[in-house]
């Protein structure tokens, strides 16, 4: 589901994803397949565990980087759906924990 929100994605986002919504800053994002392809990437990411680890390596992270931007940057799941966000078929061949790679 997809919903449409300036309030709800920060500043220096178009989305983001609070499983299972995909929220956009504009409405004319809905038609940006790639974007969309990398919200849906982490929609399929195993939804407790991937709270629980990307909260925890985003608190790790930014005692290393000291910047929320280059935290975000380097999170092993943005990292993935970074990397794999114009394959569009990327999901349907997706392992499961595939973002073990990205760290």
């Amino acid at each position: 589901m997809i919903f449409i929100s300036k309030l709800m994605v920060p500043k220096s986002f178009v989305g983001i994803t609070i499983f299972p919504f995909i929220i956009l800053k504009k409405e004319g994002l809905k038609q940006d397949k790639i974007l969309i392809n990398h919200e849906k990437i982490q929609q399929k990411l195993l939804l407790l565990l991937f709270y629980i680890i990307y909260s925890l390596e985003w608190l790790i992270k930014l005692l290393i980087y000291k910047n929320g931007y280059l935290t975000y940057k380097n999170l092993s799941f943005e990292r993935e759906a970074y990397q794999n966000k114009n394959n569009l078929s990327y999901l349907k061949n997706r392992k499961t924990w595939s973002f073990i790679n990205c760290f």
